[in-house]
């Protein structure tokens, strides 16, 4: 089974460049500041869903039923993951928040919101990274 991390990375890699400019001296009521802010936001969504993907991509080599893996909603998706030691109970936990969080931006586009989220995305760029090494693993033994 073939598998291919370069676009998870890659989308990491824009969330990284984004949090970066957000970091330096930017008044937060100018363009500049809502477009740092809406690209790592956005980041953090595409980066979510191709984790999403490729975690459905992984425990199909752990089931006997690639159709059920499919049918999982994506929080049980996180939850077999940690079920199968692609996330300990910690990471699961912090990746069902990420979830919940990407559900929110879904819905509420405010400035107040966008900037919460914010406060999540270090830790979730650590986290996505760490993923894409557990991953890439597993698609190698299955090699």
């Amino acid at each position: 089974m073939a598998l291919n991390v370069e676009h998870l990375l890659r989308t990491a890699a824009t969330l990284e460049q984004a949090l970066h400019a957000l970091n330096k001296p930017l008044d937060p009521e100018s363009v500049e500041y809502d477009l740092f802010r809406n690209a790592a936001i956005k980041s953090f969504e595409l980066s979510l869903e191709t984790a999403g993907k490729l975690l459905r991509k992984a425990l199909k080599a752990y089931s006997g039923d690639p159709r059920g893996v499919d049918r999982l909603v994506f929080n049980d998706v996180l939850r077999q993951a940690g079920k199968h030691g692609l996330f300990d109970l910690a990471a699961v936990e912090r990746w069902l928040a990420y979830r919940a969080n990407r559900n929110s931006t879904a819905h509420d586009y405010g400035a107040q919101f966008a900037n919460e989220t914010l406060k999540l995305l270090p830790d979730y760029l650590a986290d996505v990274r760490s993923l894409a090494v557990e991953l890439q693993k597993v698609f190698d033994a299955a090699s």
